[in-house]
């Protein structure tokens, strides 16, 4: 969609056309018919942008909520947009540094601003694409939020007046996504001159420790379990050098490198009562020997993420299971002794071993009537099944 295009969406005539978009869709119309219906009365280009608006708004309900029906995205711009939770999250930091003013340095469609405005912060964005700069500021005007934002470069963009920066560098090279942090827009060079003062930049879960500068906190984030980011915080904003963060249900909690008393504290033990399955953000940050601390317990083995313990907890930082007993790990073993058991469906967990669990699945042909869910993994250097129950 070309920018005259979204600016005539915003129009009277643009916003009944996107009310129809939305109607059919709603209404179990396919796409097809839908766009045959639009183009009735609006143009073939019209239509299309309407019908890709009100599909988008569909698909951003899992990252936005109620709030996605009174945004606009691009395919893009919204595949690479912060979960509003996460996103907003970080805003509670900004505000709980101090800071007043943020720069959003490649703002895209707005969503970060969203949230650093919502908790009360005076907020500005740049970036290159004129679309997306329109798009932010329609969508910070549907949510009655202020904000500037403008067609600008953002490593040309002089922000030392602002108290905070923050930055999404693109990860995306002309052959799809990429892992090589040369290849970002901006590049790493830039996000490294970046950190040198009050500065966020939002990168990859997979970023290397060894990537993250002296001085600077590594923060990795999940929401409902799955690990959405990580996100680089420097100058005053940095208070440890690695922190889990966990949104959850029941709210948020975060633990950090000064919660770890390291491998050798916690050791490594044999199965005890209890297993506990760590976040992803936990085990990205390198926390999993935090998380045995806290629920008094050990490691199964020293190169595996499953902590064991005679107690159960409940953690906000890891999955409880009560363990059962331990099964045979050789498959055909293992196929008697749950058909033994009565088993027909099976929930397959597994860490540190070789096994494709739909395949394994298939291949146990289980037909009982009981649920059951067992863990793949090594214990002390050996492969071991044992069959948990979740607390």
């Amino acid at each position: 969609m070309d920018l005259d295009t979204f600016r005539w969406l915003l129009t009277d005539d643009g916003q009944a056309l996107l009310a129809e978009a939305t109607a059919q869709l709603d209404g179990g119309a396919s796409h097809l018919a839908a766009g045959s219906a639009l183009r009735r009365t609006a143009s073939a280009e019209r239509a299309a942008a309407a019908l890709t608006q009100a599909d988008l708004r569909g698909k951003a309900h899992g990252k936005y909520g109620e709030l996605a029906d009174r945004l606009y995205f691009t395919p893009d711009a919204l595949e690479q947009a912060t979960r509003l939770s996460v996103a907003t999250h970080r805003a509670g930091r900004y505000a709980a540094f101090g800071g007043r003013t943020l720069i959003d340095l490649g703002c895209g469609i707005g969503g970060d601003m969203i949230a650093a405005a919502r908790a009360g912060l005076i907020c500005a964005g740049v970036d290159l694409d004129p679309v997306r700069v329109a798009m932010a500021e329609a969508n910070l005007a549907a949510l009655d939020l202020g904000g500037a934002v403008q067609v600008a470069d953002a490593t040309e963009v002089d922000h030392t007046g602002f108290d905070l920066a923050f930055a999404d560098p693109a990860r995306r090279s002309g052959s799809g996504r990429t892992f090589r942090v040369e290849d970002w827009s901006p590049p790493w060079t830039w996000v490294e001159g970046l950190l040198r003062r009050d500065a966020c930049v939002k990168v990859a879960p997979g970023i290397p420790h060894a990537l993250v500068p002296d001085g600077v906190e590594a923060e990795w984030v999940s929401d409902q379990g799955e690990v959405k980011e990580a996100a680089l915080w420097a100058g005053r904003t940095a208070t440890v050098a690695r922190r889990a963060t966990v949104i959850g249900e029941g709210g948020l909690a975060t633990i950090t490198d000064e919660d770890d008393p390291g491998a050798g504290a916690v050791g490594t033990r044999a199965v005890s009562d209890y297993l506990y399955e760590p976040d992803g953000a936990v085990i990205r940050a390198g926390l999993v020997t935090a998380v045995a601390a806290g629920v008094g317990g050990g490691l199964v083995d020293p190169k595996i993420a499953y902590v064991t313990s005679e107690r159960a907890f409940r953690t906000p930082f890891a999955r409880s299971y009560r363990v059962l007993e331990t099964l045979p790990y050789r498959e055909k073993q293992l196929k008697a002794a749950l058909r033994e058991r009565g088993v027909g469906r099976i929930i397959i967990k597994k860490r540190g071993v070789d096994v494709s669990p739909d395949e394994l699945r298939k291949r146990l042909d289980l037909h009982g009537e009981r649920d059951a869910t067992i863990v793949l993994t090594r214990v002390a250097g050996a492969g071991t099944t044992l069959l948990v129950e979740p607390l």
